[in-house]
């Protein structure tokens, strides 16, 4: 059995690991009395507020020296890449089946709500050919050309909701990624070619082309639609199709660079 001794000084030990959190006899909580633990938290409040409001400050003097139109820094990307609608660079499907290129259909379609004429009948009518330059230094609201898809004709998804895949003619849409300030030199267009077999096909290419060198509010870029003219013969056969930008300084030949000015996709529509 435990002495006398021995309970003694284990009651002391517990009351003295209870006075660490709560001494009764001084009223201290961890060791700090309430007015101690009230002027230490009123020392952190103050201290975190100057340092958010600071925050705060220096976030507001940064985005004074914001362009609301054009970004402060840009990337060092001379030539814009050439991207391909839908978003895939292989384009496999059963022409018999809706259910196998009911998701490319739907791709086109989404990408194409932006350039649905109620949204584009806010923009400007631009001049076919000529750029469309704005004073940086004028207050008003920046404005971008109209671009509807209406001019896209067989692949705007208008006349023919399925964009031609439901006749194994397929609609692709091809766009240059978009780079502030370009103005190339030359009348830049889209050149399609396939590495094996000869096909035929249809540049939908509207009258007002734009080239994608402004960052305005309701600004889309601009596109050019290939609607694949696919025989009987082309059936079941793997074919690869490069586009590339011609007709200007943009390059397209960077061997470092497989997408600068140009795009290669393969495609296969099985019967």
């Amino acid at each position: 059995m435990a002495s006398t001794e021995d309970k003694a000084a284990s009651k002391e030990n517990t009351s003295s690991w209870k006075d660490s959190f709560y001494n009764p006899r001084t009223g201290e909580v961890l060791g700090r009395t309430a007015s101690s633990w009230a002027l230490i938290l009123l020392f952190y409040l103050v201290f975190y507020c100057f340092l958010a409001g600071m925050f705060a400050l220096t976030m507001w003097v940064l985005l004074l020296t914001l362009d609301d139109y054009v970004p402060r820094y840009r990337d060092r990307v001379p030539f814009p890449g050439l991207a391909i609608r839908p978003n895939s660079l292989d384009i496999m499907f059963n022409k018999s089946d809706p259910l196998k290129y009911a998701p490319y259909v739907q791709h086109l379609e989404s990408f194409l709500q932006r350039y649905n004429d109620t949204e584009q009948e806010k923009n400007e009518a631009c001049i076919p050919g000529q750029y469309y330059d704005q004073d940086d230094d004028s207050e008003m609201s920046k404005k971008a050309c109209r671009f509807k898809r209406g001019s896209l004709s067989l692949c705007s998804g208008l006349s023919d909701t399925n964009f031609g895949y439901h006749d194994g003619k397929p609609c692709v849409l091809l766009k240059m990624n978009r780079i502030i300030g370009l103005k190339p030199l030359g009348d830049p267009y889209i050149n399609c070619t396939v590495k094996v077999n000869l096909l035929s096909f249809i540049f939908l290419r509207p009258s007002h082309y734009t080239r994608p060198s402004c960052l305005y509010e309701n600004y889309v870029q601009p596109l050019v639609a290939v609607k694949l003219l696919l025989t009987k013969e082309d059936y079941n056969k793997e074919l690869s199709v490069e586009c590339r930008v011609e007709g200007s300084n943009l390059r397209n030949d960077d061997e470092r660079d497989k997408f600068l000015g140009r795009v290669t996709f393969r495609i296969k529509v099985v019967e």
